[in-house]
This record gives C-alpha cells, structure tokens and sequence, in this order.
C-alpha cells in the first residue's frame, strides 16, 4: 500500500452502504434490500471514494462486495436516479456518467483483488460491478441482465462494451449488451462470467474462503498480477513481454521473493509481508 498521505483522513463512517472490516478483508455491503440494493448518487460517489481510499490503507488486503436481502444490486434507483436525470441538464448529466464509470476504472486500478459475492439479481450497473471486479462467485440463484437497452440507453455502459467482450467474448457480449436479456447463473458459467459457481447456502462461505486466501497470499505480487492483466490488454505482445520483465525484475527485489526462499529452504510456509 502506499506510505504517501496527505491531510485528509480515512472515511470513518460510509452513508450509503455498509462496510466491516476484519483480517484484511473489507467487505461493503449494498444495504437497501427494500429496492433490491438500487444504486443512488450517493451510493455511486461514495463507492469512487472508498475506492480511493483502498491503495492507501494499511489495513485491507482484499474487497469484497455484496448484497443484503434478496439480491446483489438491482442497478440504478428508478426514482432516485432513472428519474432524476429526466430533469438534468446535459452538464449534469454527464458529470454523472462519468462519475459511474469513475467507479469502474477505480475497480480495475485498484491494487487490491475485488471479489463479487452474487445472488439473486445483478442488473444494469449492478451487472457492470460484478463485472468489473477480480472474481465473480455465484449463487445458483444468480441473473445477470445488462439491460441498459431495455430502458433506452445504449448497451455500452460504465466500460462494459470494454470489459465484457474480454471476458466473454465479442459474441456473447453482443447478445447479453444487444439485447438486455436476462440471463441465469448456469447460462453466465457456460459464457466464461462466473470464477466459482456454488450453492446459495454456501456463497458467503466461499467468498470467505477465498478473501482469505488472497488477504493472507502475496498481495504485492497479486496486485502487479492485477495490474498487467488491465493494462496488457490494449499492448502488443512485444511491449507485454516488456512489461512483464520490468515487473518480475522488481519483484525480485521484493521482500516476499526472499521469504518465498527463506521458507522453501526452511521447509517451512511463507509469511508474506506484501512487499
């Protein structure tokens, strides 16, 4: 994590979610079950700014995002949001776009892993979190619908047009973009958009394993892995290669990288330090 801060101090408190914190791991939590978790202004800004926060914490190793009641997150708030920006200006109107993929481009940069905990509905920009994140584990009661189309806008939404296709694939991205369908957890595991597909009764169980295993791994070498996979993605196999040999020479240097000899000489286990 960054050992750089200013004068503004870590956010005590989050207005429009819930976030606990313990063993590394931060889990937020959408909590508006009445409204299937909708998103509002404030649930999109203060998800930039904890985004933010995250590189330069000392105290958290991996995120965890999920949804209280009987859904992930339905997406934007049809009355708060969908018809608010009816009566916006065009100014407006794009602070706030932009502001939603703020959020997106914060998730790919961030250095910590991001795992989405899914059940029930994942829809419009509910659909492009889980998307955006690291890992996607899934309940068997999941749907996905990037229904954006459905209510007027286009499918490209929050860098989606941009992230599905690489996880998906041009064609089915298409289709799920296209169309807006709404598409169930055994149809999104045969698409490539699922990392774990489990039972509903085990989902927290396995999200919880998993964090732990990232919050106790080597986050430094985890978040450089992290790092390449976004930017390697527009780069050409010779600038990629590069790359790649610019970044194992640093973690060479890495305290981690010792340990690892330390403790196969040891025959003992590692104790990642994260740097």
């Amino acid at each position: 994590m960054s050992p750089f801060r200013g004068s503004v101090p870590f956010t005590d408190a989050w207005e429009h979610f819930d976030v606990r914190r313990a063993d590394g791991v931060a889990t937020v939590t959408f909590a508006r079950p009445d409204k299937l978790n909708a998103l509002t202004f404030g649930a999109y800004a203060d998800l930039r700014d904890l985004l933010a926060e995250l590189p330069h914490r000392g105290d958290t190793r991996v995120l965890v995002l999920r949804g209280q009641g009987r859904g992930f997150c339905s997406g934007g708030d049809v009355d708060e949001i969908i018809g608010a920006t009816l009566a916006m200006e065009p100014d407006d109107l794009l602070a706030f776009t932009r502001m939603t993929g703020e959020v997106v481009k914060a998730m790919r940069e961030c250095p910590v892993p991001i795992i989405a905990a899914v059940h029930g509905i994942a829809a419009g920009a509910g659909s492009v979190l889980a998307l955006a994140a690291d890992f996607r584990i899934l309940a068997r009661s999941a749907r996905f619908a990037f229904l954006f189309t459905k209510v007027g806008l286009s499918g490209a939404d929050m860098g989606a047009a941009y992230l599905l296709p690489r996880v998906v694939g041009l064609g089915h991205a298409t289709k799920l973009l296209m169309l807006g369908d709404t598409v169930d957890a055994a149809e999104a595991d045969r698409y490539g958009l699922v990392s774990e597909l489990v039972e509903d009764a085990e989902l927290d169980t396995a999200a919880s394993a998993l964090a732990a295993r990232l919050a106790s791994g080597p986050s430094f070498g985890y978040a450089q892995t992290k790092a390449l996979l976004s930017r390697e993605l527009d780069m050409n196999l010779s600038g990629a290669i590069e790359l790649e040999a610019m970044t194992q020479a640093l973690l060479m240097k890495s305290a981690d990288y010792a340990e690892f000899h330390a403790a196969f000489t040891g025959k003992r286990d590692p104790q990642w330090k994260g740097r």
